[in-house]
């Protein structure tokens, strides 16, 4: 009944968020065809004849001729057929490139969401522990220092320490190329290369979510019903975790489902530092050499993982709190 019952929140969304969709479409499409130049002057300044006859030739062949109006229907005739179409630099689908790099740039996002969500909630909960004491005040401080330090030099410093000065940790890709390691080695190989990326791209937000778990614990504990709880002889370790902590991630697991569109784009910086093959690092390079194919289908796969996760955030919220209708 409720994988039924969440299945239709799903179909749902997806009717609803349909407009959504629609429009960024649209907006980005127009946005990037006002930007100077296109990919036929990337082509045709790696063919080497860089002439108006072969750069016509290019963009008559590439649909880039045609009129706004028309190669935006054109184009959205092709997404209500499923097809993204091709890279017109390298002639590939771009449905292809995304699938390719979307797994490494997921497990970058998702493992930075999840460091973030780990560390900011036990710093939230150590400071409100401690309200007003050393402790609390030293956390603070430490946070503060993370809000003004950008993420990319954070990766930049980690980089000179930790694989630099102390040979710890590997700064660039994803694997070791030609180790051929398989089972747990390829694990540990996989981890190692991740650590520095995720916490790079985590740490801001753990400072977010340390401070918003502090101040929502402390006004949660100064609710009637945790009064009670306690005169009622529950120890304080099941109270802390079952009432206050409990309630006190509904509003941390909100701004984590806002937060996951923000880590897209900062992942574009994180994996052009330290060299980490994701989605990231091919919106960049679309970017550069003027392949706006590929660059949409990006903007519109990252808008989907945005949708799917506020919904996620929803299922999530009604099981923590079951006051919360699930609609």
């Amino acid at each position: 009944m409720a994988n039924a019952r969440i299945a239709k929140i799903f179909g749902k969304t997806a009717l609803q968020a349909l407009p959504t969709i629609f429009g960024i479409v649209v907006l980005n499409f127009l946005l990037l065809k006002m930007l100077p130049g296109d990919v036929a002057d990337t082509i045709a300044m790696e063919s080497g004849s860089a002439t108006e006859e072969s750069m016509a030739a290019i963009r008559e062949r590439l649909g880039l001729n045609l009129g706004l109006f028309e190669q935006v229907v054109n184009y959205l005739n092709n997404l209500a057929h499923f097809d993204l179409g091709k890279s017109a630099r390298l002639g590939v689908p771009v449905t292809d490139l995304i699938v390719g790099r979307l797994p490494d740039t997921l497990l970058l996002v998702l493992s930075a969401l999840g460091f973030a969500l780990v560390i900011g909630i036990v710093l939230g909960w150590v400071m409100s522990a401690f309200a007003g004491k050393w402790p609390d005040r030293v956390i603070s401080v430490v946070l503060m220092l993370i809000y003004a330090i950008p993420g990319f030099w954070l990766g930049l410093m980690a980089i000179v320490l930790f694989s630099v000065t102390m040979n710890w940790l590997p700064s660039n890709g994803n694997a070791s190329i030609g180790a051929g390691l398989t089972g747990l080695d390829a694990f540990v190989d996989r981890l190692r290369h991740l650590i520095m990326p995720a916490l790079s791209l985590s740490l801001f937000y753990a400072a977010v979510y340390a401070r918003l778990t502090r101040a929502t614990m402390l006004e949660v504990q100064q609710q009637d019903f945790m009064r009670t709880a306690a005169a009622k002889g529950l120890h304080p370790v099941v109270l802390q975790f079952r009432h206050a902590l409990r309630n006190a991630l509904i509003p941390v697991t909100t701004v984590a489902g806002m937060h996951l569109g923000n880590m897209l784009g900062g992942a574009m910086v994180v994996e052009t530092v330290f060299g980490w093959p994701g989605m990231g690092r091919l919106a960049l390079d679309s970017v550069v050499n003027r392949d706006f194919s590929v660059l949409l289908g990006i903007l519109l796969l990252s808008s989907i993982l945005v949708i799917i996760a506020n919904v996620v955030v929803d299922i999530l919220q009604s099981w923590l709190d079951p006051r919360i209708e699930l609609r």
